[in-house]
């Protein structure tokens, strides 16, 4: 009863995995089953499309998982546009997860690039979702082009530091309205995956925090109860916090 909706559908799970780093597709497979996952990213560039022999597409069910391409890989705009362009020319999706990266280090992802590609392709009927930075103006710049979500970085791509940005985090969720903040990237266990969800945000996407684990399976597992802890929790709304101690059983009242 608490869908996470994108572009106008529906997904129950706010868990959104990649495929890649995997030991085996068979792997790949029983990861996706265990994290409860309905949307899964695939890279145009790193998947054999023409299914002249064994691809990652063999190990996805597409009848149960809805597949996000991706332009992981990409360093410019026209590379990224080709490459969207490629996925749905083959039958992927019109969806797209845009990533333009910057800097080869750290993976940060151009900006400027990342508004211009989403620009284009929104104008080409594709939906949207740009890998950004946490910055509040560039997700504007974003939602002015059509993004269909905005999907900030909680540090770096792969590094599995878990949420740096608790505070930029907290601002974009203030100020993004009318499509999802997603979290990408930085996720190294659940309680980062639940924190995120806590902060705010609407889904949580990630990759090799479950497939770089020691058991990518139990870890799949373990993130799913994360974000679904961690959106619990938020809806809640958790108690203020104070600096001196409140007695749990209250002595107003008490017969002495």
């Amino acid at each position: 009863m608490d869908p996470l909706v994108i572009a106008g559908r529906e997904f129950r799970s706010r868990l959104i995995v990649g495929t890649g780093k995997y030991k085996s597709g068979q792997e790949t497979a029983r990861a996706l089953e265990a994290s409860g996952a309905e949307m899964v990213t695939v890279a145009v560039r790193r998947v054999n499309l023409d299914r002249s022999k064994e691809s990652l597409l063999d190990f996805i069910d597409t009848k149960k998982y809805f597949l996000l391409p991706n332009t992981a890989g990409c360093y410019t705009a026209d590379e990224a546009i080709r490459t969207a362009r490629l996925g749905r020319g083959v039958g992927l999706s019109d969806w797209v997860k845009i990533e333009v990266i910057g800097d080869q280090a750290t993976l940060y992802p151009d900006v400027q690039a990342t508004v211009e590609v989403t620009r284009v392709l929104v104008k080409e009927g594709f939906t949207v979702l740009p890998y950004t930075t946490d910055d509040i103006v560039v997700a504007k710049r974003l939602l002015d082009a059509g993004a269909s979500a905005i999907m900030p970085l909680g540090a770096p791509i792969g590094s599995g530091m878990g949420i740096q940005n608790t505070a930029n985090i907290r601002i974009l969720r203030e100020f993004i309205t009318g499509v999802p903040l997603i979290v990408d990237a930085g996720v190294g266990t659940a309680s980062d995956a639940a924190l995120a969800m806590e902060l705010g945000a609407d889904a949580v996407l990630m990759n090799t925090g479950i497939a770089a684990a020691e058991d990518p399976i139990l870890m799949a597992e373990a993130m799913k109860h994360g974000v679904i802890a961690g959106r619990a929790a938020y809806l809640a709304g958790r108690m203020p916090k104070k600096l001196y101690a409140t007695a749990s059983s209250p002595l107003e009242g008490v017969v002495r």
